[in-house]
């Protein structure tokens, strides 16, 4: 059995593609919050299918992410090579995040607990818009602090 003593490099994507899928994001939770002020079974629902979309992105990462999909087959041939690449991980866990915010609003909204889905949504707008217009991933910034609590498996 040969084993490899060469360590792996984290999937690196394109900057600019979860830039453009926080950008997706942002609209769409202001369009919850907008639709939170008229009925909360709508504003659930879209936060529901915005919590679909932030665990694919959190299981399979960038490149399964529905907008980082749209990114890639429809911007990203239109713009130019990419200059500046950024590891997956702190993604994937960024997304997870956003996640755990999107399921309490949809439970706050679901529930009759507007304040509770507004608190949270409010939350994933304010990560998402820093993202977007930024460059500033919340979760990102996050990730070093949670990855130093895994158990990482010791050499038998």
């Amino acid at each position: 059995m040969l084993v490899s003593n060469k360590i792996t490099e984290p999937q690196q994507v394109d900057v600019r593609g979860p830039r453009f899928a926080a950008w997706v994001t942002t609209v769409v939770i202001v369009a919850t919050l907008i639709v939170s002020a008229f009925s909360s079974v709508a504003a659930a629902v879209i936060l529901g299918l915005q919590a679909v979309v932030f665990a694919i992105g959190a299981v399979g990462g960038p490149r399964q992410h529905p907008y980082g999909r749209i990114f890639a087959t429809v911007v990203a041939p239109r713009l130019g090579p990419v200059t500046e690449k950024e590891p997956a991980p702190p993604l994937k866990f960024a997304q997870l995040v956003g996640f755990l915010f999107a399921v309490v609003g949809t439970a706050g909204f679901a529930f009759g607990l507007p304040a509770v889905g507004l608190t949270a949504t409010a939350f994933a707008l304010v990560a998402a818009f820093l993202n977007s217009a930024f460059g500033i991933c919340l979760g990102c910034q996050l990730y070093p602090l949670v990855a130093r609590f895994r158990r990482t498996p010791s050499p038998a």
